[in-house]
């Protein structure tokens, strides 16, 4: 057991590499296009690339996941014909709406309010969308095969052509917002190309009905469900704005973007832990190792978020060359950044549950917990809202993830056993809350480098405390608890 868990920490940090350089260069891009691109054209710019965030997950049918699922300790033989089958599937309706799109693109570009370029841009769009769906499998099959620095260069290869071909057709060229998308369609047919050794490798020429129509009752049930996750994540603006004002709005997106370093905590372990599990699903010991899996997590996410949530606040309010990293205008949002941290914890214990329904291809509660969350997530930015401002909305983020969280571990019970360690759980838990407690009771009494050695006495307590329950919960495996211990 042990081994596999250092393999999943050691998966977890490759794939983030990815994720934290294309944040850094994202970030970079900012204010490039500030100075580049006129207000309205960068709003063309915003639109776009919402809807094709939307519009990725519809394109990929959940085709991807799909042959995580069922290529998952295949034979070779049958694994390509898995591969191939999801390629040329999303191949053939990835292609054909991309080519109504780009024939529909005028209307579409009115309908979607793409007043700049808005031709141009739906067709570039349309073909971004186009190549990032045929990479897809690709992708899956990296991280199935655990080439997780392979994955992740072509990743970082693909956003360092991106940046410098911004920087080229909009800096140099002055190309506007075409400049901007000519970059994205240039970057993802770059992408491709470098994955062309998997398909070689992979692909044939050979398409089975019968498994896409199985690979696709399992992935339709995920595309709901991949929207409802968008709900979630981006309800609270248009609501906040609606209950509130536009400042309000823009204080509480600086601070909830402080989240970042959480989300990609989290982001790395979903990236390694699906085909983590998946390839392990017919293992008799996998059940337990799940369990275990979810003990180390939640202890090793809420102690990241505890001290994110202790010293965040100090670095935002540090100088260097006279500026701050947040302007202090925004400073009265910072209450609602713990709140956000541990609403990525709730995230990742639902990625944890997710793997039960997975493994046992029940992924149409997907779709309903996703749906359930949304729901969740709507009702209670209009009932906090106007209660406690922008600290409701990141409640009912909170409480959002949490619900899914809930309802994906009743579904999992029912579909796939996991013998969670609720006592471990609960001892990884409680310190950390204690410790958040004690600082949120000291926070008015204490001040300058009192209040910070405070904190970080606290935040060091908690693995203390830790090494001390350990010794009353110890882990074994495979060990026959002892009396009045609970079995693992």
């Amino acid at each position: 057991m042990l081994k596999d868990l250092r393999l999943l920490g050691k998966e977890s940090l490759v794939y983030g590499l990815s994720t934290v350089v294309a944040r850094l260069l994202n970030f970079l891009l900012l204010p490039f296009y500030t100075h580049y691109l006129a207000p309205g054209e960068y709003g063309a710019v915003s639109t776009a690339y919402s809807y094709i965030a939307f519009l990725n997950i519809l394109f990929l049918l959940g085709l991807d996941q799909a042959y995580l699922r069922f290529a998952a300790g295949a034979e070779d033989a049958r694994s390509e014909a898995t591969f191939s089958t999801a390629f040329w599937a999303t191949a053939a309706w990835a292609g054909a709406v991309s080519a109504l799109t780009a024939a529909a693109a005028a209307p579409l570009a009115v309908w979607g309010g793409l007043t700049v370029s808005g031709p141009d841009v739906v067709r570039c769009s349309a073909g971004i969308i186009l190549l990032d769906s045929l990479a897809a499998p690709a992708f899956a099959d990296l991280r199935l095969r655990h080439r997780a620095w392979v994955y992740a260069g072509i990743k970082s290869f693909n956003i360092v052509v991106s940046v410098a071909l911004n920087l080229a057709f909009v800096g140099w060229l002055h190309l506007g917002v075409r400049g901007v998308f000519l970059a994205g369609v240039t970057s993802s047919a770059a992408t491709l190309a470098l994955l062309a050794p998997v398909f070689a490798q992979r692909l044939r020429r050979r398409f089975e009905a019968p498994l896409a129509k199985a690979m696709l009752r399992f992935g339709l049930p995920l595309v709901p469900a991949g929207l409802g996750a968008m709900v979630v994540q981006v309800a609270d603006r248009p609501i906040l704005l609606h209950l509130t004002d536009s400042a309000t709005v823009g204080i509480y997106q600086a601070n909830y973007r402080l989240g970042i370093f959480m989300m990609l905590v989290v982001s790395m372990f979903d990236q390694a832990f699906r085909p983590f599990y998946l390839e392990r699903a017919e293992r008799p010991e996998t059940p337990a190792l799940l369990a275990r899996v979810l003990t180390l997590f939640v202890g090793g996410a809420s102690w990241v978020a505890l001290a994110l949530s202790f010293f965040l606040p100090d670095l935002i309010r540090l100088e260097v060359g006279g500026r701050t990293l947040i302007h202090p205008a925004y400073w009265a949002g910072l209450s609602v950044v713990p709140v956000v941290l541990f609403a990525y914890v709730f995230h990742g214990c639902y990625i944890n549950f997710l793997a039960p329904v997975t493994i046992a291809k029940k992924t149409e509660s997907i779709a309903a917990v996703t749906a359930i969350g949304a729901a969740v997530n709507i009702a209670a930015n209009f009932l906090l809202i106007p209660r406690w401002g922008m600290a409701g909305a990141a409640w009912a983020t909170l409480a959002a993830y949490a619900v899914m969280a809930w309802q994906m571990r009743w579904f999992g019970k029912t579909a796939w056993p996991v013998p969670y360690e609720w006592d471990r759980v609960a001892a990884a838990v409680g310190p950390v809350l204690a410790a958040g407690g004690a600082a949120w009771l000291a926070s008015g009494r204490l001040e300058g480098w009192s209040w910070g050695l405070a904190r970080l006495a606290l935040l060091l307590a908690v693995p203390a405390c830790w090494a001390a329950i350990l010794r009353v919960l110890p882990f074994r495996d495979g060990r026959p608890p002892a009396p009045g211990r609970l079995p693992l």
